[in-house]
């Protein structure tokens, strides 16, 4: 199974903390999957102009064609004005419409306040559903409370990251098994 863990911003560290956390919990849980942390900030991403994502170069070919390729796709996103920053949104528009679909994906997000929870029900969600994706419907909203000097402090976050994880590969597991047993159901 190919796992994606995207860290959707190019500034600040809170959410490159967690998606960090998320991929070493991953790889020590799941050795047997491979895991692919990218970190928006360490590439330089074309603005989507329309193009199939296989016609870009460099970094942007690269990360949209690992998004591609991967059975499950776990998205850490800080909330910006009560919204998803523009790098995340840049990516979910170099990316075609059905880019999710048969893929599960699966939320963390980072805020400055509690006050910021929703922004995953009505704008992150909302362009999941449309791209196809298996959504998994539980996500991990970390405050800024939550973090002391690039790490994560609150042992109940770490608890919910490590069912985030789990709950994001049973997902997978699950819909294989329904795909292959509703391709069993025909002769060729």
């Amino acid at each position: 199974m190919k796992i994606v863990a995207l860290a959707g911003s190019i500034v600040g560290s809170k959410t490159k903390t967690a998606m960090l956390k998320t991929a070493e919990m991953l790889k020590q849980k799941y050795p047997e999957h491979e895991v692919t942390l990218l970190d928006l900030a360490e590439y330089t991403v074309e603005f989507s102009d329309g193009r199939n994502y296989f016609e870009y170069e460099g970094d942007t070919k690269y990360i949209t064609e690992t998004i591609m390729t991967a059975d499950a796709i776990i998205i850490g996103t800080p909330t910006f004005q009560a919204s998803i920053p523009a790098t995340l949104k840049n990516i979910f528009d170099l990316l075609p419409v059905n880019a999710f679909r048969d893929k599960v994906v699966s939320s963390i997000v980072t805020a400055g306040s509690a006050k910021h929870y929703l922004m995953v029900e009505q704008q992150l969600k909302p362009i999941l559903a449309y791209m196809k994706a298996h959504i998994v419907p539980i996500y991990v909203f970390i405050e800024e409370k939550d973090f002391l000097r690039k790490e994560i402090v609150n042992d109940d976050i770490l608890f919910r990251l490590e069912r985030l994880v789990e709950d994001t590969v049973l997902t997978v597991e699950a819909f294989e098994a329904i795909r292959m047993r509703k391709d069993e159901e025909y002769d060729f």
